[in-house]
Order: structure tokens, then C-alpha cells, then sequence
């Protein structure tokens, strides 16, 4: 099942749950505004490239429409549509006054060089600039894009409507971006990792962990999972695998990741199969890579009592049912890996006040927000006797729905 499908399917479900009206369901499902535009550019060696350019504005009921711009060859309207939905939900589940929008480019940036990156991103910005803003549309990095992407996306809009630092956020902190950012995806994960054992009078200290996906989010998971006495038994990436049942020694593997560009190899551990790394023996397993990597394929054999899903839509529904009915509890993607989007909104907050908070206010402050989150799900769980996840999409969902009814929706 696509993302779009499935996050349609949860959505569904959750709107059976609060009882909806099927006119407003209709209405939240549906985009406030698919954009979609060429963009031409002239290459390094003279020849001219085009590639299309996609903005999904989901809803903004409850405040800007936030969301990442992905540069991938397999850019579409569907799955941009299905995360800008996931965005609207996800800025309400924490409880941030935004709504849910995503965009990409159809294109490989390891193909172009930075000079290309740089013009394919102007011409985007131009094409784009009326329609993003401080109090419409802010878009944040994704896959393919990152903190420099973000300042020229930043200098290309303050050409049209002067200096304007809060229109994205994940930008470089000489031009405003937030102290914490880079760690807070991750960081968030382990907040909200804390909370769900926190329930079942666990902590993270002595637990078993494998990490799929040793990237920025990943990386971090681990980093912090380590320094807090947890034991990381496993962990992969597209380079490879590693495992140590004694657990592996993070900032050895960071520092041999960094070294050789791979994590097979590593003294402190044993190679093993990646395809391995999800049914490997362990007590909390948090995938931090791609979408749909658990299935009903792999799902009979996970080990794990827990799952964090650090990455988007991670378990497909048919993975979801069969690991419900072995007991395995999943904390979903829309609240776990909600760390990056809220401390995005502080970004923004800063910027409008023109006033930087220091890295521990951050932290903090997100601390706060994760743990707030969890408590959140949990009552709207007991109040609608479900899971984590429909608990999670009926909190978001019941949020964008009282906020379009206050603002004056007819049905």
C-alpha cells in the first residue's frame, strides 16, 4: 500500500472514531492547493535541463502550512500529496499552529553540481515565492535538501519582499536558524521513547536497541540512546550493518562511519545482513530510514516489544495488524518524529521575535512539547479505547476539525 493510501486509510479510521461528518471529512481530506511548475535551467557544460516542481498546501485552518521540500528522482504527486496530509496531522498532534504542506523536485542532486542546485532552486523559488510566506507557507528541508538549500531559498524570497528569515526554517544559524536543530528529529524520538517506557516502568538505561538508518535522525537516536546507558545492539544503513549483543560503542562507530564512509568493518562489532537489522533480537526497534520496510513479509518475525517509528510510514497496515495481535506497541511516526517540526516552529518564533534562544531552552522547550504530546495520545486513546496510532490520528484530526469549525466552515 502507497503512503497515500495508507495515510488516507488512517485518516478514515480515525474520522469513524470521532464520529465526523462525512462533508467535513471530505473537506479535510482534500488540498487547499497543488501546485505544480517547470523549471528550467541552463547546465554547467550550456545545455538547458528542465524538471517539475511540486508544492502540496494540505490545510491551514490552524496556521501556516509547514512542511520539507525533497529533492529525488521519484518526486510525485502522490506522495507529496500523502506527506502534506501527514503534515497537517502531525503539526496538530503537537499541538504547533501550523497546518501541513510538502513540495519536491523531480531530480537527483548527486547528479547536479552545486552551481546547477543553486540556479534549480532560485528559478523554484520564483516560480513559487507568491505562494509561500511567514503566514502562509514555510517550507523546511527534507530528503535531498538541507541548511543551504534553505538560504538561497531565503535570499531569492528577501528579493521579492525584503530580509525575511522566518519564510524557512532548518536554515544555517549564521542566517537564523535555531541552535538544536540539527539534532532534534532525533532527540524528539528519545523524548517520546522515554515517555511510552516511561508507561510501562521501563527506561531507556540497560534496553536493547537496533537502529535502522544511521543518517542525521539516526545517528542521533543512537548518540543519545548511548549516553543514556541504553544498549544499541544493532544498527544499519545502506553501507551495511553492525551488531554487538553487548552493545556497540556509538561514538567509535560514529567516528569509523566518518573515517571510511561505511559501517562495515568496524572493530567493535560484527557485520551482518541489513535485511537482518528488523528482525534482529532486541527490545526497542526504531526505523529511521524509508517508508514501508516493515510488511507483512518481515512483520511475523520481529522480536521487538516496542517500535519507534522515527521515519515516515515505516509499518504498512498490513505489518500493523499482525504485530497489534502479537502485542508489539508501536509509537507512530506523526507524534515520534515530530521533534524536527517543532523545533522548526521555535526557529520561526525566534526569527519573528528577532530574539535567539540558547541550545538548552531548545531542548528544553522540546522536552516539554514531546512529553505534553504523549500525555495527549494517551488520554485520547482511553477516551476512544484504541491504539497509539489511531489515538495519535484522532488527536490530530479532532484539532484541524474544531479549527475549521470555529473558523466558520458551512457544511
Amino acid at each position: 500500500m502507497n503512503a497515500l493510501a495508507a495515510t488516507n486509510r488512517n485518516f478514515r479510521h480515525s474520522a469513524r472514531i470521532l464520529g465526523l461528518d462525512s462533508k467535513l471529512e471530505r473537506s479535510l481530506l482534500i488540498p487547499f492547493r497543488e501546485i505544480k511548475v517547470e523549471c528550467s535551467i541552463p547546465k554547467d557544460d550550456g545545455s538547458l535541463a528542465t524538471y517539475v516542481g511540486f508544492r502540496v498546501q494540505h490545510d491551514n485552518a490552524r496556521g501556516p502550512m509547514k512542511g520539507g521540500i525533497r529533492y529525488h528522482p521519484e518526486v510525485d504527486p502522490d506522495e507529496v500529496n500523502a506527506l502534506a496530509q501527514l503534515m497537517t496531522w502531525k503539526t496538530a498532534v503537537a499541538d504547533i499552529p501550523y497546518g501541513g504542506a510538502k513540495g519536491g523536485i523531480g531530480c537527483n542532486p548527486k547528479d547536479l553540481s552545486l552551481s546547477e542546485l543553486e540556479r534549480l532552486t532560485r528559478v523554484f523559488t520564483q516560480k513559487i515565492h507568491d505562494l509561500i510566506g511567514i503566514h502562509t507557507d514555510v517550507p523546511a528541508p527534507d530528503m535531498g535538501t538541507n541548511p543551504q538549500t534553505m538560504a538561497w531559498i531565503l535570499d531569492e524570497y528577501s528579493k521579492f519582499y525584503g530580509h525575511s528569515p522566518a519564510v524557512v526554517t532548518g536554515k544555517p544559524i549564521d542566517l537564523g536558524g535555531s541552535l538544536g536543530r540539527d539534532a532534534a528529529t532525533g532527540r524528539g524520538c528519545v523524548f517520546a521513547t522515554e515517555a511510552l517506557l516511561a508507561e510501562y516502568g521501563k527506561s531507556i538505561n540497560n534496553l536493547k536497541f537496533a537502529i535502522q538508518g544511521f543518517g542525521n535522525v539516526g545517528s542521533w537516536v543512537a548518540r543519545l540512546i548511548h549516553k543514556r546507558g541504553g544498549k544499541v545492539v544493532a544498527v544499519s544503513d545502506i553501507t551495511g550493518a553492525v551488531k554487538n549483543p553487548n552493545g556497540l560503542n556509538i561514538p567509535e562507530l560514529l567516528a569509523h562511519k566518518e573515517k571510511t564512509g561505511s559501517l562495515e568493518g568496524f572493530h567493535g562489532g560484527d557485520d551482518m545482513d541489513t535485511t537482518e537489522l528488523l528482525v534482529h533480537k532486541c527490545d526497542v526497534l526504531i526505523p529511521c530510514a524509508l517508508g514501508g520496510v516493515l510488511n507483512r513479509d518481515n512483520a511475523a518475525n520481529v522480536k521487538a516489544k516496542f517500535i519507534i517509528e522515527a521515519a515516515n510510514h515505516p509499518t504498512d497496515p498490513e505489518a500493523d495488524e499482525i504485530l497489534s495481535k502479537k502485542g508489539v506497541v508501536i509509537l507512530p511516526d506523526i507524534y515520534a518524529n515530530s521533534g524536527g517540526v517543532t523545533v522548526s516552529y521555535f526557529e520561526w518564533v525566534q526569527n519573528i521575535q528577532g530574539f535567539m534562544w540558547d541550545e538548552e531552552k531548545v531542548n528544553a522547550e522540546l522536552k516539554k512539547y514531546m512529553t505534553r504530546g504523549f500525555n495527549n495520545i494517551k488520554d485520547t486513546c482511553k477516551t476512544h479505547d484504541c491504539n497509539l496510532r489511531m489515538g495519535a490520528f484522532a488527536l490530530g484530526v479532532s484539532r484541524v476539525a474544531r479549527a475549521t469549525l470555529l473558523r466558520g466552515w458551512e457544511a
